[in-house]
């Protein structure tokens, strides 16, 4: 790495030069950053100490997606927070190659917990005779491991490549975040080959598994005409909260890393969705659509109100 690289740092131009929109910016991402971690571990805190949730593979799964949304929301927003506060915003290049491992080992996962959990939902709608036989803890273990490993295999193969790049002078990232195709822009070398990687690595991936999700919502869909009229909108509801998580997570990443040639100018204000509006807009659609996360959290605050009165 020495010897291909003489760059020790990175500037960062952030989302904006102006001290006043970046005041009104450092107050609006500490809200969302709170918020962010406040409302996961809630819903962590609730499903633990729910015995009715926590015995369901999906609120198993929820758990983790609500983990690592906190995780890649602390990869990301902190380090933006702080920076509002330095006209001279720089990275290491070493903490860039971690924030860059990190931020796609945690993503990466996060692809694989929303299949798991689509998977769930289309074994107990289209299946549900046989739920119990297929979504054992077993396969629910099988699954998460699956997710972490690949997040890791993916983060790896991403990091192996960056570092094969020479950086030999420009070191002005117009991003907030060390990402891939601004890292590429400031490569001394022909890039082209890289990009195709990106795409393969990156891009590819989110389409094939986002096609898949959205045809196996579509068949959830399809299967729900011969349920009754409550069971259709339990279904739907908790259908609808999936997709639309989904939607949050897979587009802006498909418009960010699903290209190969074409610069896109609006990447980072695009990236803003999946690194910190993501992670906070999941709990507020787990919480707000789902009846049963509702009653829980119910009930959680009245044995806490009723802890502290004793007290």
């Amino acid at each position: 790495m020495e010897n291909q690289s003489i760059v020790n740092e990175f500037i960062l131009l952030g989302l904006s030069q102006n001290p006043k929109i970046e005041n009104i910016l450092f107050v609006v991402f500490l809200l969302v950053y709170l918020a962010t971690i406040g409302g996961n571990m809630m819903i962590i805190a609730t499903i633990i100490y729910s015995p009715a949730l926590l015995g369901s593979p999906m609120y198993f799964f929820l758990i983790f997606l609500s983990l690592l949304d906190t995780c890649t929301s602390t990869v990301v927003t902190p380090k933006l927070i702080l920076d509002f506060f330095y006209e001279r915003k720089t990275i290491s290049f070493e903490g860039c190659m971690t924030q860059l491992f990190a931020f796609h080992f945690f993503t990466g996962a996060e692809v694989i917990v929303l299949a798991a959990m689509a998977y769930d939902r289309y074994v107990a709608i289209c299946k549900p005779l046989h739920y119990s036989s297929i979504m054992t803890w077993r396969v629910c273990g099988v699954l998460l491991g699956v997710a972490w490993t690949g997040g890791f295999l993916h983060s790896i193969i991403q990091i192996i490549f960056t570092l094969q790049l020479p950086f030999c002078g420009p070191n002005v990232i117009d991003n907030y975040i060390c990402d891939l195709f601004p890292l590429l822009k400031l490569a001394c070398t022909d890039t082209h080959i890289f990009v195709f990687l990106v795409f393969a690595n990156s891009g590819s991936i989110c389409i094939i598994i986002f096609s898949l999700l959205l045809v196996s919502y579509g068949v959830i869909l399809f299967s729900l005409r011969g349920h009754s009229s409550e069971g259709r909108l339990k279904a739907l509801s908790t259908c609808g909260s999936h997709i639309t998580v989904v939607v949050l997570f897979f587009v802006p990443c498909i418009l960010i890393y699903a290209r190969t040639t074409s610069p896109f100018p609006y990447e980072k204000y695009v990236a803003i969705f999946v690194n910190v509006i993501t992670p906070l807009l999941n709990p507020m659609v787990y919480t707000f659509r789902n009846k049963e996360m509702k009653n829980a959290i119910q009930k959680m605050c009245r044995r806490s109100k009723v802890v502290s009165d004793n007290y």
